[in-house]
């Protein structure tokens, strides 16, 4: 979700008895459930598919702070405004998580920045959107970090052992965020009729970017089959998608709030929710760039990416001073 079409660089699953030895000996690995770790011989196509699928997730944490950075000096109060900064916080905790894991296959963060800055590496659609009022906090948590915990609980299961830890830690605080959001919309649905439309009107605005986050349709989404295989990926777009809908709507009618999906229905035989067609076009061109705030999002990244260059310098500096006054008084280190 956070890692929209992510190519695998095979558009066809071999048999078994069409691999080499090694590459069968390691699908075999995966097949029975054993992690495959750092110095494990892996596939190119492997290696390369972590480093994207980690890299775009890592990327969409660090920007993911920025559309809710705005509002932590205009929230309604001290309390709120300390939640919503611990959250930010959260959030570089787990772009740094997810570094170290992609790092872990050879690529260096500095690679990984730098691809982010140049706008050859993506992150998720969700971020390039604005956020016009306090609501959007509370559709944010509510919306954004619960479809989130659908698609990341199932990665603490994935085949990588160092992206599967790190995300043990990001869904425990991913849960914190979606009952922050929900908190945020209780609150404003159990006020006055204003703050109540201004809740609707986050919702209006997020519900069908949300349903974007999980990527195309499993019919448009041709890598899916080998991340699946590989076991990066457990559970296709359509399933994810399913299960936030199934998940999200009773606590919408909870609320009081309104669904914008005409098209929306209750199957009773399925016990699933129908929903109507997604403006897959809109989609398309965010990821192109063309997004509501694509340029405003990545200038602010590159800048405060370059602003913090001399504390950098001031971090490297001293751990050569120390390193250089370990050696001077013990030779032996």
């Amino acid at each position: 979700m956070y890692a929209q079409l992510v190519e695998t660089g095979s558009k066809k699953i071999r048999a078994l008895d069409e691999m080499a030895p090694q590459e069968r000996d390691f699908q075999q690995r995966i097949d029975g459930g054993i992690k495959i770790e750092a110095k494990d011989w892996m596939p190119d196509g492997y290696r390369k598919t972590l480093v994207r699928q980690i890299s775009q997730h890592a990327h969409s944490e660090i920007v993911g702070q920025l559309p809710e950075g705005n509002w932590v000096t205009r929230a309604p109060s001290l309390k709120r405004k300390s939640i919503l900064l611990a959250k930010i916080q959260d959030e570089a905790g787990h772009g740094l998580y997810l570094y170290s894991a992609a790092e872990t296959l050879g690529v260096s963060r500095d690679a990984l920045l730098g691809d982010l800055h140049s706008g050859k590496a993506k992150y998720s659609s969700i971020f390039n959107y604005p956020t016009l009022s306090w609501a959007d906090m509370g559709a944010i948590g509510w919306l954004v970090d619960g479809s989130a915990i659908i698609n990341q609980i199932p990665l603490c299961r994935c085949s990588y052992g160092p992206y599967a830890r790190a995300m043990v830690r990001v869904c425990k605080e991913e849960s914190f965020h979606a009952r922050q959001g929900y908190d945020i919309m209780m609150a404003l649905c159990n006020g006055t009729p204003e703050q109540k439309q201004m809740a609707q009107d986050a919702v209006n605005r997020w519900w069908w970017p949300s349903l974007m986050m999980f990527g195309p349709s499993d019919a448009e989404s041709i890598n899916s089959a080998q991340s699946a295989a590989w076991r990066i990926k457990l559970f296709s777009n359509d399933e994810l998608r399913q299960k936030m809908v199934d998940q999200t709507v009773p606590q919408a009618h909870f609320l009081g709030l309104t669904v914008p999906d005409p098209d929306l229905t209750f199957n009773e035989a399925t016990g699933h929710h129908e929903y109507g067609i997604i403006d897959w076009t809109e989609f398309n061109n965010i990821l192109k760039g063309n997004g509501p705030c694509n340029r405003d999002r990545l200038r602010t990244r590159v800048k405060a990416y370059e602003d913090g260059a001399w504390f950098r310098d001031a971090l490297v500096a001293h751990a050569d001073k120390q390193a250089a006054r370990r050696a001077a008084t013990d030779p032996a280190a």
